[in-house]
């Protein structure tokens, strides 16, 4: 079964940090480009960060850079989002994926509630 898994997420005050982990089972990310999503309550979900497949390249959407950081480990087939200085806007469903995102490979999610 080719599956996604997230995990790391948790609840933190504003100015904490968390790292998120995306695992695949059944098939190697090293050559996707894989991208995390996020989607806070009544919202639509949108896409913060994504990294290529080819070279690592790296893009941010502009309200996380400077703060979070995408990586990925070819060895473990997992790639991470660092997190950073957490603001309360940054309360989400955090998700990941192929990009562009494959409709079969949403996973459940990890959540993250920053509040003090």
């Amino acid at each position: 079964q080719l599956s996604l898994v997230e995990s790391g997420g948790g609840t933190v005050q504003p100015g904490g940090s968390l790292r998120l982990s995306c695992q695949a089972s059944g098939f190697t990310l090293n050559m996707y480009a894989v991208a995390w999503f996020r989607q806070a309550p009544g919202k639509e979900r949108e896409g913060v960060s994504c990294i290529t497949g080819t070279d690592d390249t790296t893009t941010y959407q502009d309200i996380v850079k400077g703060r979070f950081s995408i990586s990925r480990d070819r060895a473990t087939n997992t790639v991470y989002l660092q997190m950073n200085n957490l603001k309360p806007e940054d309360t989400a469903v955090y998700y990941c994926n192929e990009d562009p995102p494959s409709p079969n490979r949403w996973g459940q999610g990890t959540q993250v509630t920053v509040s003090s």
